[in-house]
């Protein structure tokens, strides 16, 4: 899912610049090369990143959004290859570029609350508190990596106070 979020935004990128050049018109060099990038990007996402059997491979929580980015890159691209004005690229061009933040909010959104060592719930406000001095322990969730950066931040801490109760 990471690539087709990437591949989502260089269209969206793509199908804006393209945007820019519209005074040009629709069969200027720039459109055409921009729509092309889009195309591409969107062939990429279907045709290897988003293949049937690497959306299987996927936890269960990506498979939806995976099947609907590659439903709403298909649509896309099939626009894409057709399209006859400028107006119509523009509208294209907006529902990409809100398809894609949609897709990138969703899949990061999710990826954190999945994250045994974030613990974030991103529906939840987060609440401004005056930090604690006592150091936790390691999180029994936390990889080995997340434990080493703890212990050694723990470590670091008892530093810090030894060298402030050492000068009373």
């Amino acid at each position: 899912m990471p690539c087709g979020v990437g591949h989502f935004s260089a269209s969206s990128t793509f199908l804006n610049e393209a945007v820019r050049f519209k005074k040009d018109g629709l069969a200027s060099p720039q459109i055409l090369d921009d729509i092309a990038g889009a195309i591409g990007e969107l062939n990429a996402l279907e045709r290897i990143d988003l293949t049937p059997a690497k959306i299987e491979s996927l936890p269960d929580w990506e498979k939806e959004m995976a099947e609907n980015a590659l439903e709403k890159s298909r649509e896309i691209r099939h626009r894409l290859e057709s399209v006859q004005t400028v107006d119509e690229l523009q509208t294209i061009a907006a529902e990409t570029e809100n398809f894609y933040k949609y897709l990138n909010r969703e899949w990061v959104s999710k990826r954190l609350e999945e994250c045994p060592t974030c613990q974030i719930k991103a529906s939840e406000d987060v609440e401004e508190t005056e930090p604690e001095e006592v150091v936790e322990e390691p999180k029994s969730k936390l990889s080995e990596y997340g434990s080493k950066v703890s212990m050694a931040r723990q470590k670091f801490l008892e530093e810090i106070q030894a060298a402030r109760g050492g000068g009373e």
